[in-house]
């Protein structure tokens, strides 16, 4: 199944356990054997902003960093910090961090000693189990799902912008529901065109039907300045989410979308302006 192919930091990852980091893209090494004696969650991105309503003096938080040690991992809702200690990938034109194999986009430096990771970037494996390559399109899609329905649960919010590493909105999804699931006869003629976005897949040992589960979403293309007022009422409406992931990352989900979304009749491909 999809879902299965996706390490769960938050659930998984955890202290005095040796890990591998691998680039998803190629499988290349990135950070060897590293045990973690802390792996902490980070407050949502828009903490600070909330420190106003708990606070009645100013900030006392206003200047504060968080920056892992050597020894910490700390957890955010697309990212992972880690102290950078020997590794080193930055890209001598600016603070991204690529892969020295196939030079995608990993992260980006948040200190002279902090790297951050997105989490559609890497694949973490604990020291004694193997690597196996995860298509990309599955693992975005897994990912961004992960994200979703953790988000949803955990802070009760529904409506998500996607950002790029350059600040841009480039998408803006409305999470319907979570729980959808797809059958489908496999001896449809139709069956070899069906994508299933933000789905896992299972196909039975016996009987010719295949099922995917699902997340359902309705979503709003903002490249090329669509959907400006929408994307600029949603970025300052404290009810919606930002996730943010490499530029070239948000494109690829973009066209993940486009692609379920025509796989679709085209009466069922919008929904009060939004995409399917």
């Amino acid at each position: 199944p999809f879902i299965d192919l996706v390490f769960s930091l938050r659930e998984s990852l955890k202290p005095q356990k040796n890990y591998v980091f691998y680039c998803q893209s190629c499988g290349d090494i990135i950070v060897k054997d590293r045990k973690f004696l802390r792996v902490l969650p980070l407050p949502s991105e828009n903490w600070s902003a909330l420190v106003e309503e708990w606070c009645c003096h100013p900030n006392p938080f206003a200047r504060s960093t968080f920056h892992p040690q050597h020894d910490d991992c700390f957890l955010g809702d697309t990212f992972f910090l880690l102290n950078s200690g020997n590794e080193s990938h930055k890209s001598k034109e600016n603070t991204r961090v690529i892969c020295k194999r196939c030079k995608k986009m990993l992260g980006e430096t948040v200190s002279s000693d902090t790297i951050k990771y997105y989490v559609t970037e890497v694949i973490i494996r604990p020291s004694e189990a193997s690597f196996s390559p995860t298509p990309r399109s599955q693992f975005i899609q897994s990912v961004v799902a992960q994200c979703l329905v953790e988000l949803s649960s955990a802070k009760s919010t529904f409506r998500f912008t996607v950002k790029g590493d350059n600040e841009k909105i480039y998408i803006l999804i409305w999470l319907l529901n979570s729980d959808t699931l797809l059958v489908e006869s496999l001896g449809s003629s139709s069956s070899d065109s069906v994508f299933t976005l933000f789905g896992d897949t299972f196909m039975p040992s016996s009987g010719p039907v295949g099922t995917w589960n699902a997340v359902k979403v309705l979503y709003q293309t903002c490249i090329k300045s669509r959907n400006k007022d929408l994307a600029d009422a949603w970025e300052n409406d404290i009810g919606v989410h930002p996730l943010k992931f490499p530029t070239e990352t948000c494109l690829e989900l973009l066209l993940i979308l486009g692609l379920s979304t025509t796989s679709l009749p085209p009466s069922l491909r919008c929904m009060n302006s939004f995409q399917v």
